[in-house]
């Protein structure tokens, strides 16, 4: 009797544990922040992305509000933009993309708990127009038939083909992603690569996205990059090499099958909600 006494605690611990087990992972891991960090405090009272109109129409804007670039070198710091408007300097193409604050240091933020997969930005063809000139059609076509993963070019880099990319990033929530990468490589029929930092795989990948398919090119394993807190990601390319680091430690080397040259970016996936600040671009 008494051992029947023991054995019935037991189970009903192990149930407790494994229902606190589940309730963490299911609701806690990927709970969004109890108050709005990217907008200031009059403009939203929950945690609630930019609206699609927000994400969309390319604004009016000076030479001198884009990051600088000089001899093949631009700094993104967002610190000219505007909080809780579209940005100025990166162009979104897929996902939602807005301007926001952390501890009052302005941010790039995409939020992808309301982009539906396969949907593009809005206002996509004046921004393609934009990025590619007469070749837009080529690019708006790809971009909008295969508008699978969040991603945003920026503005003031016409083609990198070698250097260094580099961005601080901070995961904030995301059930199924919280990924961060650099797009890199982008051509005008929307073709490119990413390499994707995760906090919920623990992971450094290196993308291949070509003709409305992504494949894994190079996987590194057990790194680790804590969700909440701020990491950088680089990459470094030499002709057809390139090297992923992250926290300023080597993770990866791969040869691709091509030199580099394209537009340059930032990629996610899914659900995530993601804050970017410092990219850098330094070219050769």
């Amino acid at each position: 009797m008494k051992r029947k006494k023991t054995l019935i605690t037991l189970f009903a611990l192990t149930l407790a544990l494994l229902g606190l087990y589940t309730y963490r992972n299911t609701f806690l891991r990927a709970k969004a922040p109890e108050q709005l960090e990217y907008l200031s405090s009059g403009q939203s009272s929950g945690f609630n992305m930019v609206s699609e109109a927000m994400a969309g129409e390319p604004e009016k804007h000076n030479k001198s509000d884009i990051g600088k670039n000089k001899n093949g070198q631009a700094f993104f710091d967002f610190s000219t933009e505007t909080v809780g408007a579209q940005p100025k300097t990166f162009t979104p193409a897929v996902g939602n993309w807005i301007v926001g604050s952390d501890n009052k240091n302005t941010v790039l933020v995409v939020d992808g708990r309301k982009w539906r997969r396969g949907v593009a930005s809005a206002g996509l063809a004046d921004k393609a127009k934009a990025l590619y000139g007469e070749r837009y059609a080529e690019f708006l076509d790809n971009v909008t038939a295969y508008a699978y993963y969040p991603f945003a070019v920026a503005k003031n880099v016409e083609n990198f083909n070698g250097g260094e990319i580099s961005v601080r990033f901070k995961a904030i929530a995301g059930k199924i992603d919280q990924g961060a990468g650099i797009l890199f490589d982008l051509k005008p029929n929307g073709d490119y690569y990413a390499l994707r930092a995760n906090p919920l795989e623990n992971n450094l990948v290196l993308w291949r996205y070509k003709h409305g398919r992504r494949s894994s090119v190079n996987w590194a394993r057990n790194v680790k990059t804590p969700s909440r807190k701020w990491h950088t990601l680089k990459l470094t390319v030499n002709g057809s090499r390139i090297k992923g680091y992250v926290n300023n430690k080597q993770f990866m080397a791969e040869r691709l099958p091509a030199p580099v040259s394209g537009k340059v970016g930032l990629w996610t996936k899914a659900d995530s909600v993601v804050y970017f600040d410092d990219y850098q671009v330094n070219g050769r």
